[in-house]
């Protein structure tokens, strides 16, 4: 009778077998009715493989999201919509870690997240980009002796605004400093010279310019006299006098003229 040999498998425990049994000897050519009734022969399995299922891993005890497949990323994240940045982001992180394992989970937690700071971006550069709409609007919506103010004032861009402000501030501080020496007298005459060339610089007419910028100051210094004596002592300090305190409001009567009248 012819005899084969089994080659030697690749498998842990095939090779175990094949230490203690060189070779395995079968016939041949097997009876057809063996065959049929299901005597088969194949690579013996090891115990590990058995026991994960014939070595192939699974990775059903991975947890999976349970809300991939919805579409609102606040409820995806588990917060509402008025939830401030850092309990979203709070929200994201646990997420992640608690669906560490799962690769379309994690993707689709982080994808509702980016949607939402996208979304929160747009909506700010639009309330920023729709400001000056709004105040145009504003505007038209207004009385007409509200129109016919309005049409004395404009808004200069904003370094132009900073810049008149310094100055502003500048000369203040001057007054206050100097305020135990000397009245602010010189400040104030160089506060309205200042007023009077902005204007010229922007209206292009010296003798609207002097007008505007003495009319400035005439109402910031009557408005001081009236509203300086209200202010209690105890918030003044000693040395500010009423001629200081009416300077500086003058000031800022000067500032708006200079920066927002046409």
């Amino acid at each position: 009778m012819e005899v084969v040999r089994l080659p030697s498998s690749t498998s842990c425990c095939s090779r175990s077998l094949t230490h203690r049994r060189p070779s395995l000897l079968l016939p041949a050519r097997m009876p057809a009715g063996e065959r049929a009734g299901g005597a088969a022969f194949g690579t013996p399995r090891c115990s590990m493989d058995a026991a994960i299922g014939g070595g192939n891993y699974s990775y059903e005890y991975v947890p999976k999201f349970p809300r991939m497949n919805i579409r609102d990323p606040y409820k995806c994240l588990g917060v509402s919509h008025d939830a401030s940045e850092e309990e979203i982001r709070g929200a994201r992180n646990f997420l992640l870690e608690q669906y560490a394992g799962h690769e379309s989970s994690a993707e689709t937690i982080e994808a509702a997240y980016e949607q939402i700071l996208f979304t929160s971006f747009k909506e700010r550069k639009k309330t920023k980009f729709n400001l000056k709409s709004r105040l145009r609007k504003k505007v038209v919506e207004s009385p007409p002796w509200m129109k016919r103010l309005l049409e004395f004032v404009e808004l200069p861009p904003t370094d132009v605004i900073l810049r008149r402000l310094f100055f502003f501030v500048f000369m203040g501080a001057w007054s206050v400093i100097n305020s135990a020496e000397s009245g602010p007298a010189f400040q104030v005459a160089l506060s309205i010279l200042s007023c009077i060339y902005f204007l010229n610089d922007k209206m292009k007419n010296l003798v609207r310019a002097l007008a505007t910028g003495f009319g400035a100051l005439v109402v910031g210094w009557t408005v001081g006299s009236v509203v300086v004596p209200m202010i209690p002592s105890v918030l003044l300090h000693p040395s500010w006098t009423i001629e200081l305190l009416t300077s500086l409001i003058s000031y800022v009567f000067l500032f708006l003229a200079c920066a927002f009248l046409k």
